[in-house]
């Protein structure tokens, strides 16, 4: 059978589907709590508790997952649609190559590996060595390579391990001169890089005092510091480089410039985008702090120093941002404009070939412009169509680099190009099992509530028929400054391939518009967000794409959020929904982990005003009792320690007391696993057929065989 017989086959296997569902009995407890004046009860409060840690909560999850597996296990085509996923999966793929000294870096998975290997060579693709292979390092390949950091000239390369999900990194060092991995082991860092002095003798990182025993997972992070770390010695004798004890909820980034002369520190409270700015001059043996910038006032990237000149994309002055210099050599160290603000938003840029590589975004899809230093204009760098790119990651000086373009239908492949006569070619090509042109993405604009502008992709089959029946998929996330551009994923394509359409919508509290969009979706504004979802939804099923009873929506983390609260406002509007790792308790996020840094986008409970609006639309509070809801499946993992899992534990417990109706609400609790970050191959493969076989039980995706001679 052809690819589309396949598919119709298949397709016709999952027709709407609604097993009997029997829920574990989960216990409540006599809490509540006052929040300025109003009594809030949290009855599941006991599954806030580590699964490491509660016998108790461990026997629910148990208890949980074996009434989701036996649900999913029943499902007609969850195996063929694991065997078709594994079938696309598999082939191979490589990160864009930046080179050190004499050889290029990169990843490379052969298919279906569960872990990307890292090798070098000095042309990309061709007689690679071997530098780092993580599926040695565990049998199921739940240990991965998380972060990835090559000295100046290749000799050694740092790099973190993640165990089983978790944001924690254990650093370890390579000797690519000898082969060997060194006695070096860095414990306690996250959210942290590792950043080589020039002379390759150590690297400046961050880290986390050891946190109590039992709290690895859920207490606050507070008291990050930065330190030095000298090649061949204890972790125990790194250097002290900078902390605020004063400050115990500010954390660092650290990177040195390409010529080693200087180290440039971000400081920053949450996720919101503006940090104080400092500078060390690394040729003064004592390390002097100079302060570029005082308070907390805009975002400064550190692009590049060249000649000791400083290159920053910044907000400041302009949310859709902007260039500016500062020469770390004048007493003054006034910004200097070098490049202005310009209508789309610039996402990120570098300096290649002693030019500036600017990468802007424009309707929520990247366009790349090469300038000179002084910020005039040279030209602007052709691309395939609609997509994301990603790159131009070259040594300042080097006039040949390389970058990635990928869309909803197109698998990254590597480009070559050269900064000297804007000539692109293919470098590294992958061998598909499917033919992207088969596909087709658009992109859409519609109207939300109250009358803004907003960008969606959409991709499906070319072969798609509009009379409203299609078994659709609308993904968002809508926070944070993330923008979401048309990028690959082989589960959305094999969500195509099935026949189902697949919708990305740009949702405000992302970055697609800059600043002035980001803070719309905020805070008191966030209802926003979840106005513009509804709107997509709306609007894929007014332009016949599909109906309410064949639309399903997913979202991970923030988008997990956005998912559950959409579900309680407007259950009529879908007939199932999988919120994913989701910040479900929007009243006590802020005492976990990671948290407390999501209060710049969130606000917090313990504000009077912001906590009338989180109590307004949070997931798990605005549940109501007896309401018909759609099907969910609940998905989290017991590592996850960036979303605590007891998010969507209570949530879960609270719905499967409340559902009315008779489809079923679910949760699957990944082992092993954490926020999504490092998930080996198989482990995405299962959690992927499993959801999909879900949204199609509950979709009815049943399309014509597209063949009448397919069995």
């Amino acid at each position: 059978m052809n690819r589309l017989t396949c598919a119709g086959a298949l397709a016709a296997l999952l027709a709407p589907t609604v097993l009997a569902v029997d829920y574990p009995t989960t216990a409540t407890v006599d809490q509540s709590d006052n929040y300025h004046g109003t009594t809030v009860a949290d009855p599941y409060r006991w599954l806030e508790q580590d699964v490491r840690e509660s016998e108790q909560v461990a026997a629910w999850v148990e208890a949980q997952n074996a009434v989701t597996f036996d649900y999913l296990e029943k499902l007609p085509g969850r195996d063929a649609i694991a065997s078709r996923m594994k079938e696309l999966w598999d082939y191979e793929r490589y990160s864009t190559p930046v080179r050190y000294g004499d050889y290029y870096y990169y990843r490379r998975n052969d298919g279906l590996q569960n872990q990307s290997v890292v090798y070098r060579s000095h042309e990309p693709g061709k007689d690679a060595e071997t530098v780092l292979d993580p599926n040695t390092w565990s049998e199921d390949g739940t240990v991965a390579l998380a972060e990835l950091s090559v000295s100046p000239d290749g000799r050694y390369v740092a790099y973190g391990i993640q165990d089983g999900g978790s944001d924690w990194r254990t650093w370890r060092v390579r000797d690519m001169k000898s082969g060997d991995t060194l006695a070096d082991e860095l414990h306690w860092v996250k959210f942290s890089h590792a950043s080589w002095l020039a002379d390759e003798s150590g690297f400046f990182y961050s880290r986390y005092p050891e946190p109590e025993q039992g709290e690895e997972f859920q207490s606050l992070n507070t008291n990050m510091a930065v330190y030095f770390h000298r090649i061949g010695t204890p972790q125990s004798e790194d250097r002290l480089v900078h902390q605020r004890q004063d400050h115990p909820e500010w954390g660092f980034s650290a990177d040195v410039d390409h010529a080693g002369q200087y180290l440039v520190m971000n400081t920053w409270i949450g996720t919101d985008d503006r940090y104080r700015l400092e500078v060390i001059d690394l040729t003064n043996k004592d390390w002097p702090l100079i302060v570029l910038e005082d308070d907390f006032r805009a975002d400064f990237s550190l692009i590049e120093v060249v000649d000791g000149v400083a290159y920053f994309r910044t907000s400041l002055d302009a949310p859709r941002g902007r260039i500016v210099k500062v020469n770390l050599k004048s007493a003054s160290r006034e910004w200097q404009e070098v490049i202005p603000q310009a209508d789309d938003v610039l996402e990120g840029a570098s300096v290649v070939g002693g030019h500036l590589v600017l990468r802007y975004l424009h309707d929520a899809h990247d366009v790349v412009s090469i300038r000179t230093l002084d910020g005039k204009a040279v030209r602007d760098v052709s691309l395939p169509g609609l997509g994301s790119v990603g790159g131009f990651a070259s040594a300042p000086e080097d006039p040949l680099t390389y970058f990635s373009y990928s869309s909803l239908n197109r698998p990254a492949t590597i480009y070559q190009y050269d900064m000297r006569t804007g000539k692109r070619s293919p470098a590294l090509s992958p061998e598909l099992a499917f033919n992207p042109d088969d596909y087709v993405v658009e992109q859409v604009f519609y109207s939300s509530r109250d009358g803004t502008r907003v960008p969606m992709f959409i991709a499906h089959r070319k072969d798609l028929k509009r009379d409203g029946k299609a078994p659709t998929l609308l993904y968002g996330y809508g926070g944070f400054n993330i923008s979401l551009t048309p990028s690959f994923s082989v589960t959305r394509l094999a969500w195509m391939d099935m026949g189902g359409v697949y919708a990305v919508a740009n949702l405000r509290g992302g970055g697609e518009y800059g600043e002035a969009w980001h803070k719309a979706g905020t805070k008191l504004q966030k209802q926003n967000v979840f106005d513009d979802f509804i709107a997509a939804a709306e609007y894929l099923e007014k332009e016949k794409f599909t109906s309410p009873e064949h639309l399903g929506i997913f979202g991970g983390s923030n988008g997990g959020l956005l998912v559950g609260a959409v579900v309680n406002q407007r259950p009529e509007l879908f007939a199932a929904a999988i919120p994913a790792v989701g910040v479900m308790d929007m009243l006590r996020f802020q005492r976990f982990t990671a948290g407390r840094f999501w209060v710049d986008d969130y606000g917090s409970s313990d504000n009077p005003e912001e906590f009338k609006a989180l109590y307004a639309y949070s997931p798990y509070h605005n549940i109501r009792q007896g309401a018909d809801y759609p099907a969910v499946l609940v998905t989290t993992a017991d590592t996850d320690d960036r979303v605590v899992p007891g998010h969507s534990f209570k949530y879960i417990a609270r719905l499967q007391q409340a559902q009315g109706g008779e489809d079923p609400v679910l949760i699957r609790i990944q082992t092993r696993a954490g926020h999504g970050a490092g998930k080996p191959t198989a482990m995405v493969i299962a959690e992927y057929a499993d959801m999909w076989a879900f949204m199609a039980a509950h979709l009815g995706l049943n399309v014509a065989q597209p063949d009448s001679s397919a069995p």
